[in-house]
């Protein structure tokens, strides 16, 4: 868990995750998003496959990048569930129709 953590804690992987919501794309349609050098995004790229967030599968010689969207689901699902909270938010008691609190 704590590697996907550490792949969301940087806004430009954010960002690639962002961009593959939409589909799969080569890793150069990625690059030329960012004002950022090549090798850094390799780096990115690198961060997020290592932490499970996008799978990358050769095509010729491009590499395209898929969301695993289950992953970032299941992190975000555990990490609720390791501070005791539930995966769906509680139910809220309707407010008092007088406008005022009623006494027991």
């Amino acid at each position: 868990m704590s590697s996907v953590f550490k792949a969301l804690s940087d806004p430009t992987r954010r960002r690639v995750l962002q961009l593959l919501r939409a589909g799969p794309m080569s890793a150069g349609d990625l690059a030329a998003r960012f004002e950022v050098s090549k090798p850094t995004m390799s780096a990115h790229f690198s961060v997020l496959r290592e932490a499970g967030l996008v799978h990358a599968e050769k095509a010729g010689k491009s590499v395209i990048y898929h969301l695993k969207l289950s992953v970032l689901e299941e992190a975000l699902l555990g990490f609720v569930h390791s501070f005791g909270g539930a995966a769906a938010a509680p139910e809220q008691e309707p407010p008092a129709s007088s406008g005022q609190e009623a006494t027991s």
